[in-house]
């Protein structure tokens, strides 16, 4: 089991350098009000993660320093998780230490590792249950009340918690979805008009890709086809000659007559050789373009009706261009994006459909297990009642009676509520009950919650009863009660001491207390003292044994250290304690 042997405190509220030795057993801190108890749980609070006030900061100091001794075995939840974390753990020894500055800044230490805050957070989990003036509050609650009797409860509430909250979740979302698609269904459908309109504009003209680039060629061709017929003629007849004119002069005769004179004389120079082929290159060239400017000629369509069903084709072609894109190939992507996102939006009565069927298959799932947990709280809540009611007897309240009322509120209609018990009654994510911890203090006393049912005392014993009852079912290694006695006196504190010792049997219980009748309990009683300036210095804080003790729990008693019967009762109240103990 893991003990928060010793706490080191430094430069925090009145206490300027302390050491805290604390029981592995039931260790009690007590002194003057005002003097420095309270900064223990404070103390302990930073070491567990808790908030970095830098008021808290000693005037005059640049930083708060809290450092913890925690004795661990190896394999415990601790210190795997600071093994997990990079911390060291020597002679079965974890280190924990704090750092507020002034300025508001926080570092946190763990087995002499730098670690995150949130890391002791995570080790509070496994160490330490505080319980203060703060947490009864926090009992008062309703939904406090329920996270405990779920607590309690354990797996036969976690199994089926776990799946509600998983479908909760899952419900939230369908509901969501369904609410857009549903609420949005007129957008929806003026989207999917429009564009059902222009996928059929475009299917109408059923575009071809690269057609507008075409036809715009082809009509620039058609409007000029004497004008280029003309050109061809002319450029024919000035390469090949024109048989009507046999006296006429033509490029072809007068390159070929120019190769014919250099052959006869090639075979006596290379060099001329060479300019009379490349002659007879261009002699075959000019004949090749002339046949070509012929073939064009011969297929030149200057039909005006052909002209006339381009410019048309082309009109149709623009009308889409100008809608849907900046040339054909955009209008086909379009066509091909929006018929994409026409199939969604035609698929939302399909997918509302989907949602619906799984909303409803949701809540039904939602209603088997909510019942599943109704069914599962209430039988805890009759045992955890029970084991309460049977701890109040053991603290001076042996009449007092404990219970719970499990409640749930009708839904207005169907839809926004689930089945449990053949009723429509609303939920939420931990599901549909309302759970409330009722008291009767005696016999004949109407159960009422205990925020109205009980005074001060007794609500602290409430607090120390649920307490104990969790340490039997769900324990952690310390519990540190801040003043959870307030309220409380004579015969009822002696039974919340000797509860308290009952409790240290089986892990570490510190109490901040100022009752006399709780610290003659304690294995170890602690002394917060000032010094004349208002500090608490290292010897502010002692471990009182023998006559020591007697003297405080005297002044505890009577406000008076030397006063014979405050002795007597003081002594008294000790072997009280060692004979039970």
């Amino acid at each position: 089991m893991s003990v928060l042997e010793e706490m080191r405190i430094r430069s925090l509220g009145v206490i300027d350098d302390a050491v805290v030795e604390l029981s592995p057993g039931f260790t009690a801190v007590t002194g003057e009000t005002g003097a420095g108890k309270t900064m223990v749980v404070t103390s302990l609070g930073l070491l567990l993660g808790g908030r970095a006030d830098p008021a808290l900061v000693r005037v005059g100091a640049k930083a708060a320093v809290v450092e913890g001794r925690i004795t661990v075995a190896p394999g415990d939840a601790a210190a795997l998780r600071a093994e997990e974390a990079g911390g060291e753990i020597e002679d079965g020894a974890l280190i924990v230490s704090r750092t507020v500055s002034a300025e508001g800044r926080s570092r946190a230490h763990l087995g002499g590792r730098s670690v995150p805050v949130g890391v002791l957070a995570e080790l509070a989990d496994d160490l330490v249950a505080v319980h203060g003036q703060t947490d009864q509050q926090g009992l008062l609650k309703p939904a406090r009340q329920r996270q405990a009797l779920d607590r309690y409860a354990g797996s036969g509430v976690e199994g089926p918690h776990t799946a509600y909250a998983a479908a909760y979740r899952r419900l939230r979302a369908v509901v969501t979805e369904l609410d857009e698609l549903t609420t949005r269904a007129r957008e929806r459908a003026q989207e999917a008009d429009l564009l059902r309109f222009g996928l059929e504009e475009v299917a109408a003209v059923e575009p071809l890709p690269g057609e507008d680039t075409e036809l715009a060629a082809e009509a620039e061709r058609l409007g000029h086809a004497e004008a280029l017929a003309s050109a061809a003629a002319l450029a024919h007849t000035a390469l090949a000659g024109n048989p009507e004119d046999p006296e006429g002069v033509d490029a072809t005769t007068v390159v070929a007559a120019a190769g014919q004179s250099l052959d006869a004389v090639r075979a006596h120079d290379p060099a001329l050789a060479a300019l009379a082929d490349r002659i007879g290159e261009i002699s075959i060239l000019l004949s090749d373009v002339a046949g070509e400017l012929a073939g064009y000629a011969d297929q030149l369509d200057a039909d005006p009706l052909r002209l006339a069903a381009v410019e048309e084709r082309r009109a149709a072609l623009t009308a889409l261009t100008r809608k849907y894109g900046e040339d054909i190939s955009a209008v086909l992507a379009w066509a091909e994006g929006g018929a994409s996102r026409l199939t969604e939006l035609e698929g939302d009565d399909e997918r509302i459909g989907e949602l619906t069927a799984e909303r409803d298959a949701l809540r039904g799932e939602l209603s088997a297990l909510g019942q599943q947990l109704t069914d599962a709280r209430t039988e805890a809540a009759d045992r955890f009642a029970a084991a309460v009611t049977e701890e109040l007897a053991s603290l001076a309240m042996p009449h007092a009676r404990v219970s719970f009322a499990i409640r749930q509120t009708e839904a207005p209609d169907e839809e926004s509520g689930i089945d449990i018990g053949g009723r429509s009654v609303l939920y939420g994510p931990s599901g549909a009950d309302e759970v409330e911890l009722l008291l009767a203090p005696h016999p004949g006393a109407q159960p009422r919650p205990i925020a109205k049912g009980a005074s001060g005392g007794e609500l602290s014993r409430v607090m120390l009863a649920v307490e104990v009852v969790f340490a039997g079912s769900d324990p952690v290694p310390t519990y540190l009660f801040d003043e959870v006695d307030a309220g409380v006196g004579g015969k009822a504190a002696v039974e919340v001491g000797r509860r308290l010792a009952k409790l240290a049997r089986s892990a570490q219980v510190v109490v901040v207390t100022h009752l006399p009748q709780v610290a003659a309990f304690a294995d170890r009683q602690l002394l917060v003292e000032k010094t004349v300036d208002g500090s608490v210095t290292r010897s502010g804080v002692t471990v009182l044994e023998g006559e020591d003790r007697v003297r405080e729990l005297s002044r505890m008693l009577a406000g008076q250290e030397d006063s014979e019967t405050a002795r007597a009762h003081a002594e008294e109240l000790l072997a009280t304690a060692r004979t039970d103990g």
